[in-house]
């Protein structure tokens, strides 16, 4: 368990705060990139970390990010328009570019533009999602570059939420492996891809054994399930610092051995974290229709108000849409759709869980090693060093899973999955950690 203390330090991330400023040395998925449609469309508004910022796209195509509040008199920049170049203030007619400068004063008779900037965040575009960096421009870390963003549109899809809940609360409950089985099982298969599931390892195995090992990037881990005496099930993870998580992504079947699924938990304030979900193929094969809607996932329109900031349908405000009569007949938990189930328990935790009131056992491994990483993290970053995962040794990491044989050592058969560019996913060593 954490102290109260260290509690605190881990879920607030606002400005000033020793995770905030950890956080700003990432780059952070900020919107879809057709959240701004084109040249000079309407402004959009989003919160990260605690600031409220406005992105637009300029005359040019470029994405800017700024604070929302207007330098001159604190006016919100979302009401501005969006013309030649620039976001221009209704209120005194001030204009900026994508980085801030001031272009323009129209109610100054002598103009001083060229002394005035609004605080201004690099943007960059990779997978069809904006991306920024909130950090000290002298210490941005490379661009973006996992293996998702690198996919054709066929083969991935993505998908966001938001969560009423603090990040930290959302990220354990992704690289818990340990819940899957329990959370997400089902009675009844609503499809063949559903029957595959209920009769698949995850939910014949045991209790998975838990081993983690540290890397550039953050680390690996595995929870490895006696299927037989004969045969083992193990799958094989990646917790890439500070907020993202690769999970193999099939769901049953030898086609699967291809796709990879993940998340990002970007805190947008203390109490709320938008849930960036993405399955991707590298194989030869498309994604298929149920992945590609990601409608079992909960996440798709059914389940998700796009025009309302991707807040979720169900929430605590109606009991998560649970379905007491289908708890007791379809699925475990009678709430439809696996991250609806994941939003939920994580939600009912409340905004901040007390974390110095928990029992862990060997079965939160992950989340115990998650947490030291980034109290570590803190105190490099405050130290001036360079936090772990800010580099580019995540860039060619994968997520993979297999049964095999219970005497082969797990590492042995899924490692070269894991990395399968040695060079550039061990970052400074030049093979993958045994």
């Amino acid at each position: 368990m954490l102290s109260q203390a260290e509690n605190d330090l881990l879920c607030r991330v606002g400005p000033g705060t020793p995770m905030g400023e950890l956080m700003r040395r990432y780059w952070l998925p900020a919107l879809f990139s057709d959240e701004l449609p084109g040249p000079d469309c309407p402004p959009v508004r989003l919160k990260l970390l605690g600031e409220q910022l406005v992105a637009f796209r300029d005359s040019q195509g470029r994405v800017g990010v700024l604070e929302e509040a207007c330098p001159h008199r604190g006016a919100s920049l979302w009401l501005g328009r969006n013309e030649d170049g620039g976001l221009r203030c209704v209120y005194h007619g001030w204009k900026f570019d994508v980085a801030g400068r001031c272009l323009d004063q129209m109610n100054e008779p002598v103009q001083f533009a060229d002394k005035v900037r609004a605080v201004a965040y690099p943007a960059i575009e990779r997978g069809d999602v904006v991306w920024t960096y909130m950090g000290p421009p002298e210490k941005t870390p490379p661009p973006p570059d996992f293996e998702w963003t690198r996919m054709s549109p066929d083969k991935r899809a993505v998908t966001k939420v938001w969560e009423e809940c603090s990040w930290l609360q959302a990220l354990e409950g992704g690289i818990d492996s340990s819940h899957a089985p329990i959370l997400h099982r089902q009675f009844t298969a609503a499809s063949p891809a559903d029957a595959a599931r209920l009769s698949g390892a995850m939910f014949t195995s045991g209790p998975p054994v838990l081993e983690v090992q540290e890397t550039a990037y953050g680390y690996f881990y595995a929870g490895i399930r006696s299927l037989t005496p004969e045969k083992q099930y193990v799958r094989g993870y990646h917790f890439v610092m500070p907020f993202t998580q690769l999970r193999p992504g099939g769901a049953g079947g030898p086609r699967d051995n291809t796709y990879v699924s993940g998340h990002h938990w970007v805190p947008i304030d203390d109490e709320n974290c938008m849930v960036w979900n993405w399955h991707y193929s590298w194989g030869e094969d498309d994604l298929t229709p149920e992945m590609r809607t990601m409608d079992r996932d909960g996440d798709s329109d059914r389940f998700v108000d796009r025009k309302n900031g991707f807040r979720a349908y169900g929430n605590r405000r109606n009991g998560w849409l649970i379905d007491r009569e289908a708890q007791r007949t379809v699925s475990f938990t009678g709430i439809e759709g696996v991250h609806a189930q994941d939003r939920a328990v994580q939600e009912s935790m409340g905004p901040i869980v007390d974390r110095s009131r928990e029992h862990l056992g060997p079965a939160d491994r992950a989340i115990i090693a998650a947490r030291r990483l980034l109290l570590e993290a803190v105190e490099d970053q405050r130290a001036g060093h360079t936090p772990r995962g800010c580099g580019d040794a995540y860039y060619d990491l994968r997520a993979a899973e297999r049964i095999f044989p219970a005497e082969l050592p797990w590492r042995d058969v899924l490692l070269p999955l894991m990395f399968p560019a040695p060079r550039r996913a061990a970052g400074a060593s030049a093979a993958p950690p045994r």
